[in-house]
């Protein structure tokens, strides 16, 4: 018979007999119907155990390669002509389509910020401190979470463990004065997955959706891939420009930023709140409200989610990605009652559940109080990165630059009078060979227009004292 060698499994292993026997039938050394070698005489030629030669032929007839009757020799089986398994083949002439989701999917722009190690100065916008994670309390939530007693390891609710539920009630309701039954929250794996619920349940394709200009390119990528249209309305420093709103009733959803718009930071007025909430309610459409990072605000109290002045058309979002880490992937929504069931059958569906001891941690961490007392202290230190980053700032480009967006939250857009969109690579570009790494706001808006340099800065990742050092580099690098 012929060599039974196959990649890197030697002959002498059972997978390795398993593998070359599988070859043979599939090129036709061994037709349909043909008797194969006995496992002694198998075994008697390859000079190994006829245990290990046994082993080899119960794989393959667990598989159905092979047919064997009390006192003959095993045959191949019939219906395996033209079957070669796993044998590489050449491709068939016509291979099946992708979908059209993954087609649109495919078709959008990259909008992950790739990960650069090694820079000693990044502005990277999004990531936190691996600094500023609680490690000693959450690794001490998470052990008594996994040590804790259960009945049984099985699957939870989708919804989330009431217990986290629980505690995300009490807590909105201290940090952010939302009053709901905790049979409304959701727990999802992230803002991400709760958009991408908004969609599943609440669009079709060929639907239209609000979305801000600019605005965060994973939200408006999300309707996109569902076969939606979305529609950018332009933002100032009063958030979305509701005079710009299409007619009521045209459009499913509105997604806004409001209490800090991503990525300017402008503050939804309150005019505009109710003007919203008017044309969601006249037009029967939902807003989704992200309140991704609503816990920083530096120069007074947060401000108030619009959820509170919804009338039962906001569906809040929530995270845990700014506060502890985005690793986590840990989020929440505060649903209307009528879309609690179908979007926890929706998550089911999706992915079953978040993890069980994670939540059970959070839970703990929340309950404990010991979560908000790092809250506080985050807010704290990224105030004053924020001040360090301001200040050098203003002493190394003074009236060159526009900062916006620098009340609240973890990054600002800086505006480069005197140059252009057409510069923002080339500036980048020259700012990474020094070691610095920006990023351009024209990659949030969702059409290249002209208008003057822009580029988000993140300041929660590093030290404060590595702030001023890259600022003054970034300004040499301009200079050049």
């Amino acid at each position: 018979m012929g060599q039974l060698v196959q990649g890197n499994n030697k002959v002498g292993t059972a997978r390795g007999i398993y593998l070359g026997l599988r070859q043979q039938i599939a090129s036709g050394v061994y037709a349909p119907g043909a008797s194969l070698p006995s496992s002694r005489a198998l075994a008697e030629e390859l000079g190994v155990s006829r245990t290990t030669v046994t082993t080899a032929f119960e794989q393959l007839i667990s598989e159905g390669y092979v047919l064997v009757r009390q006192g003959a020799r095993p045959v191949v089986n019939d219906n395996m002509a033209g079957d070669d398994g796993e044998v590489p083949h050449k491709a068939s002439a016509t291979t099946p389509g992708l979908s059209a989701y993954a087609e649109r999917t495919m078709a959008l722009p990259q909008s992950h910020l790739p990960a650069r190690p090694g820079l000693r100065y990044d502005f990277r916008y999004g990531d936190v401190s691996p600094d500023d994670f609680p490690k000693l309390a959450w690794r001490k939530a998470l052990t008594s979470a996994v040590l804790t007693r259960r009945e049984r390891l099985g699957y939870g609710d989708p919804a989330g463990s009431e217990a986290l539920r629980q505690a995300l009630q009490g807590y909105l309701w201290r940090a952010r004065g939302i009053n709901c039954d905790y049979r409304q929250i959701v727990v999802v794996n992230g803002s991400q997955q709760a958009l991408d619920l908004c969609a599943r349940a609440l669009v079709n394709p060929g639907d239209r959706v609000v979305v801000e200009e600019p605005c965060y390119a994973m939200a408006r990528n999300v309707f996109t891939t569902i076969g939606a249209e979305p529609l950018p309305v332009a933002c100032d420093g009063d958030g979305i420009d509701t005079t710009q709103l299409p007619q009521p009733g045209q459009h499913r959803l509105a997604f806004v930023t409001p209490s800090h718009q991503f990525p300017l930071g402008g503050v939804l007025s309150a005019g505009r709140r109710r003007e919203l909430v008017d044309w969601a309610e006249s037009g029967n459409a939902y807003i989704l409200e992200d309140d991704y990072d609503g816990e920083y605000r530096y120069d007074v109290r947060p401000i108030a989610p619009l959820y509170l002045s919804g009338r039962g058309r906001v569906i809040y979002i929530g995270t845990v990605s700014k506060t502890l880490s985005p690793t986590l992937r840990l989020g929440y929504m505060v649903l209307p009652p009528g879309l609690v069931e179908p979007f926890t059958r929706i998550k089911q569906l999706v992915d079953r559940q978040a993890p069980t001891f994670e939540q059970d941690a959070l839970a703990a961490l929340i309950e404990s109080g010991a979560y908000e007392r790092h809250v506080r202290k985050m807010r704290r230190l990224n105030g004053e990165r924020r001040q360090a980053f301001l200040d050098v700032m203003h002493e190394v480009f003074g009236e060159r630059v526009e900062i916006v967006g620098t009340s609240a939250g973890l990054h600002v857009v800086v505006w480069f009078n005197g140059l252009k969109t057409s510069d923002e690579a080339r500036l980048a570009e020259a700012a990474l060979l020094a070691g610095i790494g920006i990023y351009p706001v024209s990659r949030l808006y969702s059409e290249a227009s002209e208008r003057r340099a822009g580029f988000v800065f993140g300041y929660a990742t590093m030290p404060v004292q590595n702030i001023p050092q890259g600022v003054r580099l970034l300004g040499r690098v301009l200079a050049a």
